[in-house]
């Protein structure tokens, strides 16, 4: 296991992302589960979906007191993701942990691909039609958050823009309500399939990561509209690439073999 120090910049780092981008915090949360504090995969996925939870949950809070939150997207693209999400879940107990972990990694690239291409500025579809990509996108991402343990920020976002007609600002915002959402039911049927599996989530490690990324989360909220989003997640991006290929390098060999 890694320092507790090089834990808590980790920890750090994703409250930053989530404050800042209102994405990325639990891409960042698996990987520091897995490789610096020594974790399962199994383990690490779930513990992500609670660390994320809390974190998304602590940084929204001040966009609903600034009423920011957009409630009605909320319920159209979260209700549909938390039953993505929790089938996602389920489904993760019939494969290994490896094989989460290199479909993780896939996760990362298409996450940097998202970062790095701009929204488009086109206007929305508007009517029923948009309502049901709504939902059904809600549902896609639901499942992968529940699959691999990523809150899905980078795809929530776009969606809200395109489809929901929200500013970036408004996205991020109700993002983060429906990251939390999202996470918790995946976190509640994830103990379920640990328990199956003889493995236990380690409260001691949850504690302390998500109260070092709810610090995190509140001091990249204070600089989210001081610090280029653009710049950030062009930087982001390059950071997943290079950590995708990274956990692909050393999943895929032993997955194959």
């Amino acid at each position: 296991m890694a320092s507790t120090f090089l834990i808590g910049i980790g920890a750090a780092c994703i409250g930053l992302c989530l404050g800042l981008l209102g994405s990325g915090g639990s891409i960042i949360t698996v990987p520091v589960l897995v490789y610096l504090v020594g974790q399962d995969e199994k383990i690490a996925i779930a513990g992500s979906l609670a660390i994320v939870g809390i974190v998304a949950f602590a940084a929204s809070t001040n966009y609903m007191w600034k009423r920011q939150v957009d409630w009605r997207l909320v319920l159209l693209f979260g209700l549909p993701g938390m039953l993505g999400t929790y089938l996602g879940a389920w489904a993760s107990g019939w494969v290994s942990g490896l094989f989460q972990l290199a479909v993780f990694a896939l996760v990362m690239l298409l996450a940097s691909y998202f970062m790095l291409s701009p929204i488009a500025t086109e206007p929305t579809i508007t009517g029923k039609r948009n309502i049901y990509r709504i939902g059904g996108e809600g549902t896609v991402v639901g499942a992968i958050t529940g699959f691999v343990g990523v809150g899905g920020g980078f795809l929530i976002v776009p969606a809200l823009v395109l489809l929901g007609g929200l500013s970036m600002h408004r996205a991020v915002a109700t993002s983060l309500v429906i990251i939390a959402m999202k996470s918790f039911i995946g976190f509640v049927k994830y103990i379920d399939v640990l328990e199956q599996q003889k493995l236990f989530v380690d409260w001691n490690v949850v504690v302390l990561v998500s109260a070092i990324g709810v610090l995190g989360s509140v001091v990249g909220n204070m600089l989210s509209a001081r610090v280029p989003q653009m710049l950030l997640k062009k930087i982001f991006a390059v950071f997943l690439i290079l950590m995708g290929l990274y956990i692909l390098a050393r999943s895929l060999p032993t997955l194959l073999s």
